[in-house]
């Protein structure tokens, strides 16, 4: 299961750099802010976490391979991707969204390893998830995602959660990992699909 947990973890850290890449070429910026704007989407989140749960070294100190799939990634989105305004609108969050679910419960696994409690795996499965996306937001010069109606921080939790309650219930990690990621991905892609969005809170002027 380990195997599996360290491949998706490569895979999710890959989804999240070329989430990066793609809003750095939408901001028209030069290959090292490509390279800055990737790896921080790709290890933010997870940077926190560990700091958060003392797990120091971070993950990607201790396993360089983190760093090499980012620099691949921003590499083979230089070369394919010459004109990133002519990619898809929906480019972008698609792969935003399997990033999301991914760190989810890659986040939420390493908080339950560590002995924690559940709601504090959901809470680590929030920061891994969602953590790289606001300083990628943050440093594009836009209100994070998280911070907006979105259905984004929401599909996260439901993936936390998910992946909490399975694993607690005794399901296979194997069972657990896949639900949880279908739970969050089905989220948030359908909300990206129908346009779904969480009421604004919005005070009224006298």
């Amino acid at each position: 299961m380990k195997e599996w947990i360290y491949f998706f973890d490569l895979c999710g850290t890959a989804v999240f750099a070329l989430s990066g890449a793609l809003a750095a070429g939408r901001h028209r910026m030069d290959p090292f802010g490509v390279i800055v704007l990737a790896s921080v989407t790709a290890i933010g989140g997870g940077s926190i976490r560990d700091a958060l749960l003392g797990t120091t070294p971070v993950f990607w100190i201790r396993d360089p391979n983190y760093i090499i799939v980012i620099l691949a990634t921003v590499l083979l989105a230089l070369i394919f991707i010459r004109r990133p305004k002519k990619v898809p609108q929906y480019t972008l969050p698609v792969a935003d969204a399997f990033g999301l679910a991914l760190f989810t419960v890659i986040g939420a696994e390493k908080a339950l390893n560590l002995g924690l409690s559940g709601m504090i795996a959901v809470v680590m499965g929030l920061i891994t998830g969602v953590g790289g996306g606001i300083i990628r937001d943050i440093l594009c010069r836009q209100i994070p995602m998280i911070l907006r109606t979105e259905i984004y921080a929401t599909a996260s939790i439901f993936g936390g959660i998910g992946y909490t309650c399975a694993i607690t219930w005794g399901l296979a990690d194997k069972v657990a990992l896949a639900l949880a990621m279908i739970s969050a991905l089905v989220i948030r892609l359908a909300a990206i699909k129908w346009h779904l969005r969480l009421p604004a809170f919005e005070l009224k002027k006298t």
